[in-house]
């Protein structure tokens, strides 16, 4: 579902983005959407920062199977455990 969006933006700017914007085949609203898509991912990333420097550390150095399934897998220790 698509929404509007009102920008306040430099004159120049927005000319130089639109002349951009063609250049590349796209119209204005595509550009400024992928820059919000790309603002999102990089804030996602970021919060990897946030855990702490063992946890960091520590993260992916245990190498699995591509085709592991670890939910699977931790229904069934759990129910070992709880007898469930």
């Amino acid at each position: 579902m698509s929404s509007k969006l009102t920008l306040t933006i430099q004159k120049e700017i927005i000319e130089t983005a639109k002349e951009y914007a063609k250049e590349k085949g796209l119209s204005l609203s595509e550009m400024v959407e992928s820059y919000f898509k790309l603002v999102t991912v990089n804030r996602k990333i970021n919060t990897k920062k946030q855990l702490s420097p063992k946890v960091r550390k520590l993260r992916g150095i245990i190498k699995t199977e591509d085709e592991l399934d670890y939910k699977t897998i931790l229904t069934e220790e759990l129910s070992k455990k709880y007898g469930v």
